[in-house]
């Protein structure tokens, strides 16, 4: 019987966001590294757009962080599914996944990115406005998080799965406020849950790959 196996590199936050489903299901999985340039091959063979994590499944290759995840709920369920059952509870849970990736994330990225720019072709404007927008972003889980053990309520889900990685490195670019302390206290269950905790060990190796400089915490 074959083993899905998922192209990645531990320290990308949308392949964390990927593991982390797959530990959450103890999905039996075999792991391709992006260290492994044969990997980066197979990878440019499955999706021309190179982009990661990928997962091969026997015929099927699965593009997209939340996508896969959500095949794994169909094929490689676990103890839990990631995403309701329920379409009322599932519409919410995929919202939030929406604003992790679009509010937490894309900003976040942005200021990394510019940072690997040379000097002159770096974006003052963009790098601001990307700082407004994870300000807002923490403003609003802050009071969204009321009452919410995890993103969606009491249970963990898809929406978490992305929140670990990206207020993880949400918090190094663009330090979290201390008047958010609902936010706080979740990156922390987050860091704490199993799954991510695994993740964030995996990567440690790489953390001289963070272009504003890993800070001496988390």
């Amino acid at each position: 019987m074959h083993r899905a196996q998922l192209i990645a590199h531990p320290f990308s936050s949308y392949c964390q966001k990927a593991l982390v489903a797959l530990y959450e299901h103890g999905t039996d999985f075999e792991y391709r590294s992006l260290e492994d340039p044969a990997n980066g091959q197979l990878l440019a063979a499955h999706w021309p757009m190179r982009r990661f994590p990928v997962l091969i499944d026997g015929e099927r290759t699965v593009m997209e962080a939340s996508i896969i995840i959500e095949y794994l709920d169909l094929h490689y369920p676990g103890a839990q599914p990631l995403v309701p059952r329920d379409p009322e509870a599932a519409w919410q849970v995929r919202l939030l996944d929406r604003f992790f990736d679009n509010y937490l994330s894309t900003p976040q990225q942005k200021i990394v990115f510019d940072q690997l720019r040379a000097p002159d072709e770096r974006d003052p404007f963009g790098v601001a406005e990307a700082r407004r927008m994870l300000d807002t972003a923490y403003a609003w889980l802050e009071d969204h998080l009321a009452g919410r053990e995890w993103a969606a309520g009491a249970q963990f889900s898809l929406a978490d799965c992305g929140a670990a990685p990206f207020l993880f490195y949400a918090d190094w670019t663009h330090a979290i406020a201390p008047q958010f302390q609902r936010v706080h206290a979740y990156r922390q269950r987050l860091l704490e849950r199993p799954s991510f905790a695994r993740a964030v060990d995996e990567a440690r190796p790489y953390r001289a790959y963070f272009p504003l400089g890993a800070p001496d915490r988390d």
